[in-house]
């Protein structure tokens, strides 16, 4: 069994911090998990759903803000007796954040809710390879 010095990035009132670990824990639960094909999937799809829906909204929102601070002719326009084109646009920002709120939930319990369950599973049964590391489940962090 062979000792190695880790640094830590923080650094503590006495200096920079250091751990001394042996090589066959340097990697922990949590660090081998997230390297795993399966949370990595995970994490692609869960990215792929989110980053795109929250493009469309700030860019939707963006779109709001603009036209309210520049186009005050067409958001001052009146639809019908006082509600205008502005009034139109603010309650569809409030209608389309529970729409993105409903459509993210029905998303996760549809496709990904499934996955990370049997992820966790594998987690907590020791099933996920540990990749040639001495960690066992349920032993956590070592750092």
């Amino acid at each position: 069994m062979c000792a190695t010095v880790v640094p830590l990035a923080a650094t503590g009132p006495s200096g920079p911090s250091e751990v001394h670990v042996s090589e066959s824990h340097l990697e922990t639960d949590y660090q081998r998990v997230q390297r795993s094909p399966e949370f990595q999937d995970l994490r692609r799809r869960f990215r792929n759903f989110v980053f795109p829906m929250t493009a469309l909204f700030l860019a939707w929102y963006f779109l709001y803000v603009l036209l309210a601070n520049y186009a005050h002719g067409f958001m001052s326009h009146k639809v019908a007796g006082n509600i205008t084109v502005g009034l139109l646009l603010g309650l569809g920002q409030f209608v389309s954040t529970f729409v993105i709120t409903m459509t993210y939930a029905r998303w996760a319990n549809q496709k990904q809710d499934a996955v990370a369950e049997d992820l966790r599973d594998q987690i907590e049964s020791g099933a996920l390879s540990a990749g040639g590391t001495d960690v066992r489940p349920g032993e956590g962090s070592r750092a």
